[in-house]
């Protein structure tokens, strides 16, 4: 199938129910693809190509995306018969007993689960370099990072191995990848998404679902096909009015855009950045919006101390999970999270708690921004796809690690904090070839108007063909 890199995968199953093409010819495409650009790549870690012909011989449901080849991250998410490993050496042996309620549910969209993609050890890094699984790399150019921890279904998508990817964020990692790939992320909001039946929230509510895709439509679609509560969780989103995939088609009427080309915890933009976000400025100026300079009034620098202490509790967490609570023998960690979870084991249970009601007092000044604008428009990054390495999580020293992050992400992780849908839109590409996404942020609970805007960029700057060079 010469054009199955043309379509997104909402076009895939259009062909499918067309009967124009069966799912066995998109497996073998998506098959062709894989075995071409995962060498170079390693975005694939886990192959389930016998389990994926088994599923299209018992009979792919006539969902929304039936047939399509796709990819769920070695995170969080469990498909059953599969290593479920957190890209860690501490879960290796780790074989999931049944689906996710969200892989469920993605199966009850017609989706072919072709594999399992390589991730940051427990998420905790913006790049995708595990020691268990090895490095991903970016088809954009091979010696950077196609971020993370969602790295590895981001690089699958941009190579054309599959139209959409599972991926989550806890920080930015739906985001931070979609931007270094040249791809359209949506973080939806906290609780759009049942984490169940696992846990009730994720990362004290910071972190969410969904996936990495070519195409808006595709993004609204998976959103309709996924979202929702399970009985038992302990909180619930407010319902959209409509399907998403409706909002994508429908102008988003006139909107009051904030921007922002300065990082509010003061660390400095690279210029491509600040060009994006500057050219996205003015391309929503043309579309006929309100747009102007302006950011939220918010301590950032409590909301970063905050945000390291939840991720330093976490770990542990995550540790405590297989020993029991004990700390692990060190070869089972990478250097870096077993410092984090040192640090995270000695976090009081009052000090965590204060954390969070300071976190949520931050998060009530940041809504406030929203009750004047529809949305705020950032640089996704403060910085271009970095090389691989700049990450290093061999070694132990978490405050240097903790540096590089705020000087890599500081626009995305507050909306983990707040619970507030945002995106990264693929506007703009630097000028020697790389992508620099533009991330857009919304009131709780508000992804419709986040698709209406995207629909309307994607349509006034058309992002699907523009595709990484074969080898680079």
């Amino acid at each position: 199938m010469k054009d199955y890199e043309a379509h997104d995968g909402l076009g895939l199953a259009a062909m499918v129910k067309r009967g124009e093409v069966t799912p066995a010819q998109l497996l073998d495409a998506a098959c062709e693809r894989l075995a071409r650009h995962n060498p170079s790549l390693n975005a694939v870690v886990t192959p389930l190509l016998e389990s994926a012909r088994m599923s299209i011989a018992d009979g792919l449901p006539a969902g929304l995306f039936e047939g399509v080849p796709f990819l769920v991250k070695e995170l969080v998410a469990s498909v059953k018969g599969a290593a479920t490993t957190s890209a860690s050496r501490l879960y290796a042996n780790n074989i999931a007993a049944a689906d996710s309620e969200v892989v469920a549910r993605m199966r009850r969209a017609g989706l072919l689960i072709i594999g399992k993609t390589n991730s940051s050890e427990f998420g905790l890094s913006p790049c995708t370099e595990s020691q268990l699984y090895g490095i991903t790399r970016n088809p954009w150019r091979r010696e950077l990072s196609p971020g993370g921890s969602s790295g590895g279904s981001a690089a699958a998508v941009a190579a054309g191995i599959v139209p959409l990817a599972h991926a989550t964020d806890g920080g930015g990692s739906i985001r931070i990848p979609a931007s270094c790939c040249g791809l359209f992320g949506l973080k939806p909001t906290r609780a759009r998404i049942s984490a169940g039946p696992e846990g009730g929230e994720g990362l004290s509510g910071l972190a969410m679902q969904h996936v990495v895709s070519r195409s808006v439509r595709d993004s609204a679609a998976m959103l309709d096909a996924i979202a929702g509560a399970m009985p038992g969780d302990p909180y619930v989103a407010p319902p959209p009015a409509r399907p998403y995939l409706s909002e994508v088609s429908s102008p988003p009427g006139r909107l009051r855009i904030g921007f922002a080309r300065t990082a509010p915890t003061g660390v400095p933009l690279h210029p491509d950045c600040i060009a994006a976000v500057e050219d996205a400025a003015r391309l929503c100026e043309q579309l006929g919006h309100d747009v102007e300079e302006a950011s939220p009034d918010y301590d950032a620098l409590a909301l970063r101390s905050g945000f390291g202490l939840v991720f330093a509790a976490h770990t542990m967490a995550n540790v405590a999970r297989s020993t029991g609570g004990p700390m692990p023998d060190p070869g089972l960690l990478e250097p870096l999270t077993y410092a984090l979870a040192e640090r995270g084991r000695g976090i009081a249970a009052a000090e965590f708690i204060l954390a969070i009601h300071g976190l949520h007092r931050q998060s009530r000044r940041i809504a406030q921004f929203f009750e004047r604008y529809d949305a705020w428009l950032t640089p996704t990054l403060a910085q271009p796809p970095q090389a691989i390495g700049h990450f290093d999580t061999g070694s132990r020293d978490v405050e240097a690690w903790l540096d590089k992050l705020d000087g890599f992400l500081p626009f995305t992780y507050p909306f983990n904090i707040t619970g507030q849908p945002a995106m990264s839109v693929p506007l703009y590409w630097s000028s020697d070839g790389l992508p620099i996404g533009c991330q857009f942020a919304a009131r709780y609970g508000d992804e419709s108007m986040l698709l209406r805007l995207a629909g309307q960029l994607e349509r006034a700057r058309p992002w699907f063909d523009r595709r990484p060079p074969a080898e680079s």
